[in-house]
C-alpha cells in the first residue's frame, strides 16, 4: 500500500468505527512530513499515530525541531502531510478548516496596535459576516472568559504581555469552535505570569470543554495541564511516549509537590532523554 498521499476524509461514522470511540475527533494514522529544500529532503515527522478524543486537553512535548509545532500546524492545515491519513472532526483538515472546526493562537499574541482590544477580537467575526450585535454579544462572552471584562476599550500596548495573550485566546474563542490549538503560548512569559495563565486556562478548559492541543517545552506545565501527554523524539518527529494522566481534573499549583504529580513528571522527562536514543 502506497502511504506516500495527501490526507484522505473519512466520514465521522467511518471515524468512530477504525478507532472504537465515537468521541475521537482528532486522528491521525501513519503520519508522514517531508520537506523539499535547496539542500535536500527534510523528514520533519515520521509514522505518527494518534488519537484526541472529545474533551481531551493534550499537550505536546520534545525537543526544539522534534516536529511539535509542525503535527499542531497539520492539524490546521497550515502544513500538508506527505504520507499517512489525518482527520478532523471526520473531515480531511483543510475541510475542517474551511468548517473553522478550530481556533489558533500563535507563540506571539498577534494583535493589530491600532485596533482595540474588543477590534481585535471581532476581527474574525467581521470576516467571517456576523452581524454587529452578534460580534458584542460574543465579544463581551469571551472577555468574561478569559477574565478581561473592562479592557475591550484598550490598545495592546496598554495591557501586559500576559493580558495580551489573554485576548489572544479571546481571539480564538470568538467564534466557538469546538477546538483550541496552541503553540507555547505562553513560552515567552515569566513564571509567576505563566502560573497564574496554567491556572486561567484550567478554568477556561473546564468552563467550555474545548478540545485543547497545546505545545510546550516545560515539563511541569505540560503536566500541570493535560490529561493526555504525547513525548515527542528528535527530527525525524516520531511519538516515543503517550502518556494519560492520573491527576484529578482540578488541580491546584501545589499539586505539583504530590508524589503522583512527581511521578507523571519523571516518566516524560526519561522519556524525553529516551527519545534522544531513538533510531
Amino acid at each position: 500500500m502506497n502511504m506516500a498521499t495527501t490526507t484522505q476524509a473519512i466520514s465521522p461514522e467511518a471515524a468512530a468505527s477504525a478507532t472504537g470511540s465515537a468521541d475521537c475527533v482528532i486522528q491521525a494514522k501513519n503520519l508522514d512530513l517531508t520537506f523539499q529544500t535547496a539542500d535536500g529532503p527534510v523528514h520533519a515527522l515520521r509514522d505518527i499515530s494518534l488519537e484526541i478524543n472529545k474533551g481531551d486537553f493534550v499537550s505536546f512535548i520534545g525537543p526544539s525541531g522534534c516536529g511539535k509545532t509542525t503535527f499542531l500546524r497539520c492539524i490546521a492545515a497550515l502544513e500538508t502531510p506527505t504520507g499517512g491519513s489525518l482527520s478532523v472532526n471526520g473531515m480531511t483538515a483543510d475541510e475542517a478548516r474551511r468548517n473553522r472546526a478550530y481556533g489558533y493562537v500563535f507563540q506571539a499574541a498577534g494583535l493589530y496596535p491600532w485596533r482595540t482590544i474588543a477590534k481585535n477580537i471581532k476581527l474574525p467575526l467581521e470576516i467571517m459576516g456576523y452581524s454587529k450585535a452578534e460580534q458584542e454579544k460574543r465579544v463581551s462572552r469571551v472577555l468574561e472568559l478569559v477574565e478581561l471584562s473592562g479592557f475591550g476599550g484598550k490598545f495592546p500596548w496598554q495591557l501586559s504581555g500576559g493580558m495580551q495573550q489573554r485576548a489572544s485566546i479571546a481571539r480564538a474563542l470568538a467564534f466557538d469552535a469546538d477546538i483550541l490549538l496552541m503553540d507555547e503560548p505562553f513560552g515567552a512569559l515569566d513564571e509567576i505570569v505563566r502560573d497564574h495563565l496554567n491556572e486561567q486556562l484550567l478554568k477556561l478548559w473546564a468552563r467550555t470543554n474545548k478540545t485543547i492541543g497545546f505545545v510546550t517545552h516545560s515539563i511541569p506545565e505540560a503536566v500541570y495541564l493535560s490529561t493526555k501527554i504525547v513525548v515527542m523524539s528528535p527530527r525525524p518527529g516520531r511519538i516515543h511516549d503517550v502518556i494519560d494522566s492520573t491527576l484529578p481534573k482540578e488541580r491546584p499549583l501545589d499539586i505539583r509537590d504530590s508524589p503522583e504529580f512527581i511521578e507523571i513528571a519523571h516518566r516524560v522527562r526519561e522519556g524525553l532523554r529516551a527519545g534522544h536514543g531513538d533510531d
